[in-house]
């Protein structure tokens, strides 16, 4: 049967080549992990090894690590409150996709794992190309919303192999964080070095054609006090559209040395990846619905991508002075370079089918950012009472600077419903207005928070900082300033938490946020900063043994709302005087029963501009009003017998299955509600085998992404001729050995 777009089901239209690619790539990935697995044989592991059974397996509970992780819910976190305390302590709505959800939905991007967390939805993604995600009514891409290890980089594209889990923390965060959005910040961890050796080894084979090669090892170096860890992230894949590849390396080394009282890290993260710049399907104006035209159809050309090669070096020390008493120093550079091509869609004319098509192109795209921190932590009783004291400082400077900008000229006759491709190839003409064009921020935090433990039961938390701030941006040959601006902002934040009982808690909290518009668009004029507060209340409980549930309320405000609008094929940003956001948040996660895991989620938000001479009334782009996700995971025990197969010593076989679906409700697909990406419920499985090779765990896993093939709208770029596609089916299978 035809999808609403009157294409045929994706799953019966498989490039072929894709298909006869997906036998050869399991085959390789079958013949490493024997291969190693044969090779484990003789090694002191396997020597060791009294038997299969004695392998630990992958579980669902883990316990006693340190993390306090529990099924599918960390019950710590040192995100949103300076150091590590228990989420039911910390007055703000706090989740955590943790390693086990990634590995076991066979998560790739970012946009991915937050489907799992409440308020959240994709936001322009700039044609596949940027992360951006909108939480609780706003978010664009770089508005420094994502955070590596707690500190703000300029990467395009942070999820990898090399990410252990990602953290959300709602509301504003501008006290522990410096710049950032009322919505609140996604920090993603990354993996680091361990004094424990262990390794895995996997590789995937997608539907789509191609696939990826992961490895992680780590463990101490023998005689010393040094630990090491190395990720490889390494993807070759068909895009599903009807042209394109993925192809993305990932080389993540890190070195940890502990000593008595101190610990030093130091990591180094390097990235290229060349993958499609996609500006996606087009809404007909007539009557606001996509083309029917089959979804997997381009409206560009083939040079429509993006190459691009990022590094990320860090530096942490811990030193512990005594128990209570704890300083920590961070420091991360980061830095990309990026070329690009892009077909744009300039107009389209739905009497004839005839899109007006423009080659765009940046060329020399070079990013920044320098970030120390110090963080001075600790405790300090009073009178009997209790204070959790953060003291601190950081310092950010951001530099995005793009050299030549490409806008080709406007080409009409390309038919939506009979293209032909390869008549417009890249432009040369250099726009002197866009290029040359920068935007240095430097932001300073002075920063201190005491968590006042006025009695077991009640806690309260205030704190204040100070956003000292200059920014320049200027664009053009010659160049002309935009914006040159600077001053002191305070952002105060209070805080309440009372406990009913051990395992249950109500909180309420007041804070504010700060945050400069950066944007390297064509704009009229400096573009004011960015202020927003929030009042939130809610409710946290540990139901039995491992399950977590928070339920929020939240009511934020922000002045200067960025606002991108296209105008003739450009994109132009201004502010919206005023916008509001208020709904409700629920998050679900953990273990239901020993052999049950859960991660689900609720939000609703009703975002609108509240102030504003064109905009007032209007929601707020890319915002659904109700969100909803959850997905369900099963061991069913042991399903095989330990035996051998020619020489390889089976252990016993265990089966693990699971089952999700997610919900995104209508958006506003442009910033004057002009037309509306239409609600989508998608809907995930997998099943994985799990048993002991030689003495090595090893899994087999399927992972069924869109199950039922749903086609689905996941953000638009300001425009109906810039809506991005959701992917449609994708089966992905797994061999994975861990020692």
């Amino acid at each position: 049967m035809p999808d609403q777009t009157g294409c045929p089901p994706h799953a019966a239209r498989l490039d072929r080549r894709a298909a006869n690619r997906l036998p050869w790539l399991l085959a390789g990935g079958a013949a490493l992990v024997l291969a190693d697995t044969a090779w484990a044989q003789n090694s002191p592991a396997a020597v060791q090894a009294a038997s299969p059974t004695a392998v630990s397996l992958d579980q669902i509970t883990v316990d006693g690590d340190g993390s306090g992780t529990i099924g599918y819910q960390p019950r710590r976190t040192s995100f949103g409150a300076g150091s590590d305390t228990s989420l039911l302590d910390t007055p703000a709505n706090i989740a955590v996709v943790p390693a086990t959800v990634l590995r076991d939905q066979r998560v790739l991007s970012l946009d991915e794992a937050l489907r799992n967390v409440s308020g959240t939805a994709q936001a322009n993604s700039l044609g596949g190309t940027q992360e951006g995600v909108i939480r609780r009514g706003f978010g664009t891409t770089r508005d420094s919303s994502i955070l590596r290890d707690g500190r703000r980089t300029v990467l395009q594209q942070n999820f990898n192999y090399a990410i252990e889990q990602v953290e959300v923390l709602k509301g504003p965060a501008s006290l522990l964080y410096g710049i950032s959005e009322p919505g609140g910040l996604i920090n993603l961890v990354s993996k680091r070095p361990e004094f424990t050796s262990h390794g895995a080894l996997s590789v995937t084979g997608t539907s789509f054609g191609g696939g990826l090669v992961q490895a992680d090892v780590t463990g101490p170096v023998e005689g010393t006090n040094l630990a090491y860890r190395v990720v490889g992230d390494f993807q070759d894949y068909q895009y599903w559209r009807n042209f394109g590849a993925i192809e993305r390396q990932v080389v993540a080394p890190s070195l940890t040395w502990k000593g008595d009282d101190t610990k030093v890290t130091v990591a180094y993260e390097f990235a290229h990846y060349n993958i499609p710049f996609d500006r996606g399907a087009i809404f007909d104006p007539r009557n606001g619905q996509p083309l029917r035209v089959p979804r997997d159809r381009r409206f560009d050309e083939r040079f429509s991508r993006v190459d691009a090669t990022s590094h990320l070096a860090s530096l942490d020390i811990e030193h512990r002075f005594n128990d209570d008493w704890r300083l920590h120093f961070g420091y991360s550079f980061s830095h990309l370079g990026y070329d690009d091509n892009q077909v744009r869609a300039v107009s389209y004319n739905a009497e004839t089918g005839f899109l007006t098509r423009r080659a765009d192109s940046t060329q020399g795209g070079d990013f920044n950012a320098h970030v120390p921190r110090l963080d001075l932590t600790g405790r300090v009783d009073t009178f009997g009472l209790r204070h959790d004291i953060l003291a601190g400082a950081m310092y950010e400077r951001v530099d995005y600077f793009r050299k030549t900008t490409i806008r080709g000229a406007n080409q009409g006759g390309f038919n939506v419903f009979d293209p032909v491709y390869g008549r417009l190839g890249p432009s040369n003409q250099v726009s002197l207005t866009g290029s040359d064009v920068r935007d240095r921020l430097n932001n300073t935090s002075l920063y201190l928070q005491d968590s006042f433990h006025l009695t077991d039961q009640l806690i309260l938390v205030a704190g204040v900082s100070a956003q000292i701030y200059d920014q320049l941006a200027y664009a053009g040959r010659p160049s002309v300033v935009t914006t040159d601006i600077n001053g002191v902002q305070p952002v105060p934040r209070a805080g309440i938490v009372y406990k009913l009982t051990p395992d249950l808690s109500l909180y309420g909290s007041f804070s504010r946020s700060f945050r400069p518009n950066v944007t390297d668009l064509e704009t009229n004029g400096s573009l004011a900063p960015e202020e927003g507060e929030a009042y939130e209340v809610g409710v946290k409980a540990d139901l039995g043994p491992g399950l977590t549930v928070t339920g929020a309320m939240f009511d934020v405000e922000k002045a200067n709302v960025l606002v991108t609008q296209v105008v003739d094929g450009a994109r132009i940003a201004t502010t919206a005087g005023k916008a509001r956001s208020r709904g409700f948040e629920l998050d679900v996660a953990g273990q239901i029963l020993p052999d049950w895991a859960v991660i689900g989620s609720y939000g609703f938000t009703q975002a609108l501009v509240t102030e504003d001479p064109i905009l007032a009334g209007k929601e707020l782009q890319n915002t659904p009003r109700v969100t909803a996700s959850a997905f369900l995971t099963h061991q069913f025990g042991a399903v095989t017998r330990e035996g051998e197969l020619g020489s390889l010593r089976l252990g016993p076989g265990f089966l693990e299955a699971g089952f999700g679906t997610r919900y995104i409700g209508e958006r506003p697909g442009d910033a004057a509600n002009t037309f509306t990406m239409p609600h989508y419920l998608v809907c995930d499985a997998f099943l994985a085998y799990r048993t002991a090779v030689n003495g090595r765990a090893t899994t087999i896993q399927l992972n069924l992404k869109n199950l039922f093939d749903e086609t689905y709208y996941s953000s638009s770029a300001a425009s109906n001729l810039l809506v991005a596609v959701g992917e449609p089916f994708q089966a992905l299978v797994t061999a994975r050995v861990t020692w």
